[in-house]
């Protein structure tokens, strides 16, 4: 076991390190500067501005000198908003992510795995049928496409929950709501598939045969089983939900990580820019790393490698 997490640590930081170099030099590809503008300032207050923020060297050198900051703590200031650093824009940022993208993960957990348990249960019925539907709907349909049939309905056309910002409780139904439904409508058809399978087996024949109840065969026998999927998808899914969607904030003013990632590729903010990218992957890498470990966890019978 402990050899397997070293690995996999390992593993993980060459992953990132992997993603902060092409991130680093494709992002030097892209064209365009920090510092065009529709007023675009003089020859000489650019190259100053260069010389300022170290974007005068050579991109093999600014790469050397970002990595070795980096790995002190510093990820540099921000080359728009003047006067702050992107860890503290991230530290301000980054709760106000989590905490939309906290309840729609316990949203999509507490609604999708029960909806994809009750389709197997009821395959073939009509609750199999309407979950089934809405599930694949969940799959197809893009966050910002909910987000504006969320507002269009409840906002313009009921008038019941604000279309911006986080003030009020009623403020966090809509965003959570759009940001939920994917990972539902995912999680759902992962359980229904999987509880299929498990229902299959032999062991819950003898369940049935027992004559013990369904709630004991599905959350006694069967549910540890099934649920091995969804753990697998968790990972990314808590990396994804907690830094927030870009799109979800965008649409509903949310002052999040998500806001800032988006305009600092509009602006070509450099370093906020590779500071998102650096946090989200890291966050991604160390979500999949647990769930790995917590594969043992949830089934002795997995060997780790």
């Amino acid at each position: 076991m402990g050899k397997y997490i070293i690995k996999r640590v390992l593993y993980a930081v060459l992953t990132l390190a992997v993603v902060i170099t092409l991130t680093f030099f494709l992002m030097y590809l892209i064209p365009g500067g920090p510092f065009l503008s529709e007023k675009a300032p003089s020859a000489a207050t650019t190259a100053a501005l260069k010389a300022k923020y170290g974007l005068d060297q050579p991109v093999i050198v600014q790469f050397k000198n970002y990595v070795v900051n980096m790995l002190g703590g510093d990820l540099g200031p921000s080359l728009k908003q003047r006067g702050r650093y992107v860890s503290d824009i991230i530290a301000a940022k980054f709760p106000v992510s989590a905490k939309v993208g906290g309840m729609s993960v316990v949203v999509a957990l507490v609604l999708g795995i029960p909806l994809g348990s009750i389709a197997a249960l009821k395959r073939g019925k009509w609750t199999d049928k309407i979950i089934t539907f809405f599930s694949t709907f969940g799959i197809a349909v893009p966050s910002f496409v909910m987000s504006t049939i969320l507002v269009i309905i409840f906002s313009i056309s009921l008038k019941l929950l604000p279309t911006y910002g986080l003030n009020t409780a009623s403020s966090y139904i809509m965003p959570v709501a759009a940001l939920s439904f994917y990972p539902i409508a995912y999680i759902a058809r992962l359980m229904r598939s999987s509880m299929l399978d498990v229902l299959g087996q032999d062991y819950m024949r003898t369940a049935r045969a027992k004559g013990l109840s369904t709630f004991k065969q599905l959350f006694k026998h069967a549910m540890r089983n099934a649920i091995l999927p969804v753990v697998t998808y968790l990972g990314p899914m808590i990396a994804y939900t907690l830094t927030g969607s870009f799109v979800v904030e965008k649409i509903f003013t949310i002052p999040g990580l998500g806001k800032e990632f988006i305009s600092s590729i509009v602006n070509r903010d450099y370093p906020m820019i590779m500071g998102t990218t650096i946090f989200l992957a890291a966050l991604i890498i160390a979500m999949n790393v647990a769930v790995d470990i917590i594969y043992k966890l949830v089934d002795p019978r997995i060997k780790l490698q």
